[in-house]
């Protein structure tokens, strides 16, 4: 089992008005280094190539280390178009929508921790007969990721019931593998209290993912899609962390295509990958990463938010798979 430190909040209150807003703000020093073994995944549902072979029976800290952090797969594939593995990255991407969907819907409320969250998305992953695709990935240790306001990406699920204080921004960041591919999503959910810059924050990388998705279609440029993300939160007061990126997806977990925003190349028809802005307050986006080797947050202490989908490019334009 794990300690828990007793202060892993402090109030992001700023003097006199304040520039991004009234809420918890968390630490470096929150982060956990050890986990309890990892939730158990049925025999007969198959794993990612790159999960180790002792993970689920190993203590922590003594797993094996991967050859790769990806699928033993040919990177950078494109799906073909009318095939039997479009059909199949379809309904796994059909499946990971219904389960964030789902979590949103009726999980994600005040009270709940977010290793109880993580728990009941892995119900959900398991019940469609598929893998979480982060359990295991690097040997991360839960099966998806819970970002809370000054975290850009990949939180852990841990037992602390703080995390979900009605004033706070949440994102979940699931993948599921079925049938031999990946599908992957997240959303930024807002509990009941959260503040106007919060909301306003929200909304614009909700808007950011939009109009990211909107530039796709054959021909175009790959950076196209981070040029217009930019400008939009630019013009709208917020930064674009560019430590992260959206990347091909597929049979493999992470492939080219990278979405960054100098990516050379242009989109072509059967190019799957994902499209997941992290829009930032204020003009420093950049963040440091916790002791735990995931948690990412924000340098300023500002809150960040991230919307994230899977589009496949067809031969006349592109189509959301994540919905």
């Amino acid at each position: 089992m794990f300690r828990v430190p007793s202060q892993i909040f402090k109030r992001a209150y700023h003097p006199g008005p304040s520039r991004f807003g009234s809420y918890p703000l968390l630490l470096s020093s929150s982060a956990i280094t050890s986990y309890p073994e990892p939730l158990p995944v049925p025999d007969h549902i198959r794993r990612p190539q790159y999960v180790p072979s002792n993970f689920f029976t190993a203590p922590w800290g003594e797993h094996n280390t991967p050859e790769t952090g990806v699928d033993n797969e040919t990177e950078g594939e494109r799906i073909g178009m009318g095939s039997k593995e479009e059909r199949d990255v379809r309904m796994a991407c059909k499946v990971a929508a219904e389960i964030l969907k789902r979590a949103g819907d009726s999980v994600v409320k005040p009270g709940i921790t977010t290793a109880q969250l993580d728990k009941a998305i892995h119900k959900m992953i398991i019940e469609h007969g598929a893998y979480p695709s982060p359990l295991g990935y690097s040997n991360y240790p839960k099966s998806c990721t819970t970002s809370i306001n000054n975290v850009i990406v990949h939180g852990i699920p841990d037992e602390r019931v703080e995390f979900t204080a009605k004033e706070n921004i949440i994102n979940i960041d699931l993948t599921i593998y079925l049938n031999g591919y990946h599908g992957d999503t997240s959303a930024t959910f807002v509990l009941p209290e959260v503040d106007k810059l919060g909301r306003e924050l929200v909304s614009a990388t909700q808007e950011a993912l939009d109009l990211g998705i909107r530039v796709c279609k054959p021909g175009v440029q790959i950076s196209e899609i981070g040029k217009v993300i930019g400008e939009f939160s630019r013009r709208h007061g917020f930064s674009v962390n560019s430590q992260i990126s959206g990347h091909g997806i597929g049979k493999v977990f992470h492939q080219p295509p990278w979405i960054f925003h100098d990516e050379p190349g242009k989109m072509m028809p059967g190019d799957c990958f994902t499209i997941e802005p992290c829009l930032v307050q204020g003009a420093k986006s950049r963040g440091d990463l916790w002791d735990d080797g995931w948690t990412l947050a924000t340098e300023t202490g500002a809150r960040a938010a991230q919307f994230e989908h899977q589009v496949l490019i067809t031969d006349d334009g592109v189509e959301i798979l994540t919905i």
